[in-house]
């Protein structure tokens, strides 16, 4: 489970982040120089919606978690200095939302993410 610097990447603060109320605890998982880049229906794969550091990352979480939903880690799998996980998301009125990420770890935190998701329309 560790990254190539040694630093274990955290997986129950992961779930406990992505599963929380805010997004405060999910976002001491980044790195402060973290790309997030975001391919959906809206934002195909040559224009991902890309974000970069923490203050980025923290207005999107901050979004996120402010809306009438649940979040739930489903997976995680993490070898060196990746991990990749789904997270199954749904609104109050019964909206459900699917997320991938592949990530790349450096010393423990998230360095970069590609998230793919798809939601019920």
């Amino acid at each position: 489970m560790g990254t190539a610097t040694g630093s274990a990447f955290d997986t129950e603060a992961l779930r406990r982040g992505i599963e929380g109320n805010t997004g405060n605890n999910l976002l001491s998982l980044y790195a402060d120089d973290a790309e997030i880049r975001i391919v959906d229906h809206n934002h195909q794969p040559s224009h991902p919606t890309v974000l970069r550091g923490r203050g980025q990352i923290a207005e999107l979480l901050d979004d996120i978690y402010s809306r009438d939903m649940t979040h739930k880690l489903d997976q995680c799998v993490v070898q060196g200095d990746h991990a990749a996980f789904t997270e199954s998301c749904q609104y109050g009125d019964g909206t459900r939302v699917l997320a991938e990420s592949m990530v790349t770890l450096r010393d423990g935190k998230i360095a970069s993410q590609l998230l793919i998701q798809a939601w019920d329309e």
